[in-house]
């Protein structure tokens, strides 16, 4: 067993325990920022479908239904403007997060073969290199790799943590060199419904790929946009030779979405309508907390798009912790995603809005 739990690293937030006892002994109580973790009510039409769906007593398969992949296929083309995209094209997953750790071993990667993703990022890129015993290492940009050996470059824009976002210039030169050296590239674009100051664009564009889907794979999650988080539903697009191996490798490996939760994804990605809702709740909430960092005498970088902020008073970013536990806010350390973000700390935009009045308050 521990052949495969010592290929981890020590699960970071562990390592929060004492900064969120401290938060908690607030008088007026924990203002937990730290995690994305949606925190408002699931929309009441994406409840009704998954209880209509309740009576499921049969097993559901790995590839959803004809009506998930007509769902999906219809907001890829009505939300990111791609075309001509058919059901070989898509496939449903449980969760980004199984997606992400796993992706590296079912595609067969092993000791030898390189991962990279960016310098400051979501940990389990890392982790899922790790599972597969491949070699993994960062970047700033990616066309500085050596493409000698990388087998999979990992993307995420609009980017956990800092919110940045890679314009569409930038995504079809990144596209072309990984195509040029034979380079699968996965898009991370979970946070793509959440621009605030940029309007991020997806690798399944026209304009970014030159209307061929070939060696490009994009990862979609309603766990923010719809706050589905506890529905684990997610789902990958794109290069159907990618997409088909995988989609049989997870039938043996039994990893299906339930059918309820298949029939919620699809009322979820038929109705826009709550995605507004929800920006508008966290676009108020983004803009206070802004406002209270920075007379706080913080920094905020990048931002412009997902559910944070990345903030920074040029000093350790456990020092910075420590200083907001005390406040009774509790929020990321930097250095989770990474030793570049030693000076920042990661603050979420999940709370509800009475909780993050309070911590405007006490900034």
């Amino acid at each position: 067993m521990s052949a495969v739990s010592d290929r981890l690293p020590t699960f970071p937030w562990d390592k929060l325990e004492p900064y969120k006892k401290t938060a908690a002994a607030h008088p007026d109580g924990i203002v937990d920022l730290s995690v994305g973790t949606p925190v408002d009510p699931v929309p009441e039409l994406v409840q009704k479908a998954l209880i209509d769906a309740a009576d499921s007593p049969g097993y559901p398969t790995v590839w959803g239904t004809p009506a998930l992949r007509d769902a999906i296929c219809g907001w890829l083309e009505r939300r990111l403007g791609a075309r001509e995209v058919t059901h070989r094209h898509v496939l449903p997953v449980v969760g980004s997060k199984e997606l992400v750790a796993w992706l590296p071993t079912q595609l067969g990667l092993g000791p030898g073969d390189r991962v990279a993703y960016p310098r400051l990022a979501y940990p389990t890129y890392e982790v899922g290199a790790r599972l597969a015993r491949a070699v993994y290492e960062t970047y700033d940009d990616p066309r500085d790799l050596d493409p000698a050996g990388l087998k999979l470059l990992w993307l995420n824009s609009p980017s956990n943590p800092t919110g940045q976002v890679l314009g569409k210039d930038e995504l079809t030169e990144i596209v072309s060199w990984a195509r040029a050296h034979g380079v699968l590239v996965v898009s991370d674009e979970c946070y793509l419904e959440l621009g605030w100051e940029a309007d991020p664009v997806s690798v399944l564009h026209p304009d970014v790929n030159g209307g061929s889907y070939d060696g490009i794979v994009a990862v979609h999650s309603l766990s923010k946009r719809s706050n589905l988080a506890g529905y684990r539903a997610a789902f990958i697009a794109g290069d159907p030779a990618v997409l088909g191996p995988l989609l049989e490798i997870r039938k043996h490996g039994g990893m299906m979405t339930s059918a309820p939760t298949q029939a919620a994804v699809v009322a979820a990605l038929g109705d826009d309508a709550h995605v507004h809702e929800q920006r508008a709740r966290y676009a108020a909430r983004r803009e206070a907390l802004r406002s209270a960092l920075l007379s706080h005498g913080f920094r905020i970088e990048h931002s412009e798009a997902s559910l944070y902020l990345w903030a920074t008073r040029d000093e350790p970013c456990w020092t910075t912790v420590a200083h907001l536990a005390d406040l009774g806010v509790l929020v990321a350390p930097g250095d989770f995603y990474g030793p570049a973000g030693d000076t920042f700390v990661r603050v979420a935009l999940t709370a509800t809005d009475e909780r993050i009045a309070a911590a405007v308050a006490r900034l």
